[in-house]
């Protein structure tokens, strides 16, 4: 597995691994978005504004984390790729500068929540959902560097 900065040209595969993981990992959540969509959003906001990571296993472009100084704002596994260390890689490079950093994930999501949890995050904030897109309950981790 290699890890490097995503490009433009990556978006397509980013954005096939963000619906796939809503409509695999994440049923309980409504699908909102096309896969055309889901590029037009990495180019046009995700990338621009966040440092874009992803992790290659032969050739193939297997998950992906966005993130900024402050928080991981993604970070997505392909359905198939997920299990074998591709979240916890992606993970450790959104956190090498050692600085505090928050994320979001909903509270029915019980895998990433374990996956946080075991790697020394903290649920500091439940929302009832109302101010996120998918109006579903979320939780806010905080890990504190």
């Amino acid at each position: 597995m290699i890890l490097r900065p995503a490009t433009p040209e990556d978006a397509p595969a980013l954005a096939r691994i963000l619906f796939d993981c809503f409509r695999v990992s994440l049923p309980f959540l409504p699908q909102l978005h096309t896969v055309a969509e889901n590029v037009a959003f990495m180019t046009g906001w995700l990338m621009p504004n966040h440092q874009v990571w992803l992790a290659e296993e032969a050739g193939a472009v297997v998950g992906y984390a966005a993130f900024d100084a402050g928080r991981i704002q993604h970070l997505y596994i392909a359905p198939e790729a997920q299990g074998r260390g591709v979240g916890p890689r992606l993970l450790a490079k959104a956190m090498e500068d050692g600085g505090p950093k928050d994320l979001w994930t909903f509270q029915q999501n019980d895998r990433a929540r374990r996956f946080y949890e075991a790697r020394g995050f903290e649920a500091v904030e439940f929302t009832d959902g109302a101010d996120n897109e998918e109006k579903t309950p979320d939780v806010r981790y905080l890990w504190r560097g």
